[in-house]
């Protein structure tokens, strides 16, 4: 698995980012909003290589890859550089493809662009930067042609962004056929889908920038006294978007790397690159320009600048939502299209062989073991613990299995993370598996002798777990807030008070507990962890049921006695204690069960008789919407892939895990409501099989936004550590 460019790339990147800081400034961009053109600009670039850059070097050009050009893009985007910069890109390799000359266009004395329809069935049409490209690529009928377009017809017009546009008239275009036949046609459908991850990559740039800037603001205005970055109806909306833009991006890379494996699904994935980083680039542009307040509405300020150009770029090609429609044709209606030759892609997301041995292994197990009444119990909740099964998983070591402390391997990171998507694929969502392994790593590097041999034992031998006694009542994510006291009373300490949430409870042997033992420091410096047995004398667990078919608890405590044995760590230091958790933090996100919804809302697809005649799967709208929840659910699996990336190569990880935790809940609630609308009424029912699923979806999808840490809590930690914002917790 790789997200890191090659050394080559990053001085390509740098050598362009230089460039634009320099030439394309935001007062140059105003300069140029006249015409939507800067010719200094645009000669730099071309001694740069840039229009030369997808030119293969049999026909002079540098020889790059796709993945090589949207970096240029997204540099573009990031100092809106004036011009049609990608389709420029594009032209020039087109036309060297097909035994064009090329030389004025790669010299930037020439400026061409694509047309985006048939020239036989639109002689009329929009081109980006039309009013300044001489030369146009263009489809007509079964030809491919170079039109060199006079300047009366292609009048320049008052427009959005000032970019150029122009409505080009090809009738007096001077027409030379460039090629004509199938192989050619391929070629130019197969440039337009290049053009559209160039366009994606621009405006994910784009929409970064303009976050920045929106950070950067709310990091230095103040407002009621305080800075405005602290306000959560700042921050938040800033982290939203940010997940908005890189999920973008991070589909445009799957869409070359998925070209590049030749994979099935390249193919959507291209549409659902250009119309997310669309929306998302719209999305965010606007939340930047609220952030400067009223100042955000004047020319004085950047912002209007990114605010109008992502929204212009895109809508050239028409409505971006048209992209989701052929994205769906694409996954469900059999729709195929020519695909460009990308070149060297250094990203990838191969999980590499341990991670295919470890599936391999689990999937053995797990036939070998799990028999039907085992798997009748298995939900998605702790009420899905099979102890008898936990116990085999320990025999076999395949329990604990990054920590060999614990019996298990001491497997990476990679195999970690494949390691739970095979059990879940086998339904088997074990959270007491997860807690078991934390509360493991404390005893053993902070518990006594005791605690090991009477506690530790147990939970490497798979025959006791352990709950979580964070939250209280009053206290919700803010674990330091614990009331719950613990007394010093002899040898020993008393615990009195009440823990909520205590999932698992009914059925652990012990809890972890967070407790209160100083009210005279800060309230983090006064807390302390110990092991509590649930059997104890003074325990007393309610059950507490939820809507999502799950049980949790409340916990009571009333005058609790254990030996000073069973504490972890120094009294006072329980925060220094918890650390040992982070070390088990994945970035894990839900696109497992996301996934399963969407198969169930398919399935039900197939079944339901649309209006009109025919399945509700064959109309356009089903399969649109389909398909965004397919683009979530593929960017949940980036965004996971990327921190598990990080974690394993020591890279910085900046919100990473909160980014793949709070996008996937959040997008696992609002596809899983709007499935559950697209397969109404039929989803209102838990009939055995896909309605069932999908209802439940519905319903546990909720808690998921709250597991963990709430999404509030993940979207403070997104503006502070990935925008800089200050912070908003205190």
């Amino acid at each position: 698995m790789n997200f890191d460019l090659t050394a080559e790339q990053e001085m390509v990147r740098d050598t362009f980012a230089r460039f634009l800081d320099e030439q394309s400034t935001p007062q140059a961009v105003r300069k140029a909003e006249a015409t939507g053109f800067d010719a200094d600009l645009w000669r730099g670039l071309a001694e740069l290589g840039a229009f030369g850059l997808r030119v293969p070097e049999a026909h002079g050009g540098l020889g790059l890859g796709t993945f090589d050009a949207a970096i240029v893009m997204e540099e573009v985007g990031r100092t809106l550089a004036a011009g049609p910069v990608g389709e420029a890109i594009l032209a020039a390799r087109l036309v060297a493809m097909l035994g064009g000359d090329t030389d004025a266009i790669v010299a930037g004395e020439r400026v061409a662009s694509l047309a985006l329809h048939d020239l036989a069935e639109r002689p009329r049409q929009f081109l980006a930067g039309g009013a300044v490209a001489e030369l146009v690529v263009a489809r007509r009928g079964n030809e491919v042609v170079l039109a060199k377009v006079p300047a009366s017809a292609r009048p320049a017009e008052p427009n959005l962004a000032s970019t150029g546009l122009a409505e080009v008239d090809f009738a007096d275009a001077e027409i030379t056929v460039l090629a004509s036949g199938a192989g050619a046609l391929a070629l130019f459908a197969a440039t337009l889908e290049e053009a559209k991850l160039l366009l994606a990559a621009a405006l994910a740039g784009l929409g970064r920038q303009a976050l920045r800037m929106a950070a950067a603001y709310a990091s230095e205005r103040k407002q009621f006294g305080q800075l405005i970055g602290q306000f959560q109806a700042i921050s938040h909306p800033l982290a939203d978007n940010l997940c908005e833009v890189d999920g973008g991006k991070l589909l445009v890379w799957k869409a070359i790397r998925d070209i590049a494996d030749g994979s099935g699904e390249a193919a959507p994935t291209v549409s659902l690159a250009a119309w997310a980083s669309a929306t998302a680039a719209a999305s965010a542009v606007s939340q930047a320009l609220q952030t400067f307040g009223g100042y955000g509405l004047t020319t004085e300020y950047d912002i209007y600048l990114y605010n109008l150009r992502a929204k212009a770029w895109p809508l050239v090609w028409g409505d971006p939502d048209v992209w989701l429609e052929e994205a769906g044709e694409r996954l469900y209606g059999g729709a195929t299209v020519d695909l460009p030759e990308v070149g060297e892609t250094p990203i990838e997301f191969d999980i590499g062989e341990e991670a295919r041995a470890m599936i391999a292994e689990i999937d053995a197990f797990m036939t070998a073991n799990v028999t039907p009444e085992m798997r009748e119990k298995f939900h998605y909740s702790w009420e899905g613990f099979v102890p008898e099964l936990h116990k085999k998983l320990a025999e076999a070591g395949l329990l604990f299995l990054s920590s060999p402390e614990l019996g298990g391997r001491g497997v990476g990171p990679y195999a970690k993370s494949a390691a739970r998507g095979a059990f879940e694929r086998h339904g088997y969502n074990n959270p007491a598996a997860g807690v078991a392994e934390m509360v493991g790593l404390m005893i053993s590097r902070a518990g006594s002798d005791e605690l090991k041999r009477e506690v530790l034992s147990r939970i490497i031998a798979g025959e006791a777990i352990a709950s979580l006694g964070y939250s209280e009542p009053a206290s919700g994510s803010d674990v330091f807030a614990a009331q719950t006291k613990a007394t010093p009373e002899g040898n020993g300490w008393s615990i009195e008070g009440t823990k909520m949430f205590t999932s698992g409870a009914n059925l652990a042997d012990y809890v972890l507990m967070l407790t209160r033992t100083n009210t005279e420091v800060a309230k983090h410096k006064g807390l302390t962890m110990f092991i509590v047995p649930l059997k104890a004398e003074g325990v007393t667990i309610q059950p507490v049921h939820t809507f999502q078919d799950e049980r949790t608890n409340i916990t009571f405590y009333d005058n609790v006695r254990i030996p000073d044995s069973w504490r972890l760590g120094e009294v006072d230091g329980g925060v220094r204690t918890m650390s040992v958790a982070l070390e088990l933090e994945h970035g894990g996100s839900f696109a497992k069960p996301m996934l399963q919804t969407l198969d169930a809302a398919e399935e039900l697809c197939r079944v339901i008789d649309a209006s009109g005649g025919g399945k509700l799967i064959a109309k356009p709208r089903a399969r649109a919407r389909l398909a965004r929840a397919r683009a979530n659910i593929m960017i949940s699996q980036l965004f996971e892939h990327r921190a598990t990336w990080a974690s394993a190569e020591k890279k910085p990880r900046a919100a990473l895990g909160p980014m793949a935790k709070m996008f996937s809940s959040e997008k696992f609630l609002e596809d899983a409501r709007d499935l559950l609308d697209l397969t109404a009424p039929l989803s209102l029912t838990k009939r055995d099989g896909a309605a069932a699923l999908l209802n439940q979806s519905y319903r546990h999808a909720h808690g998921t936004r709250i597991y963990g840490g709430t999404s509030q809590v993940h979207r403070s930690m997104i503006a502070e550590q990935a925008l800089g914002l200050p912070r908003t917790r205190v």
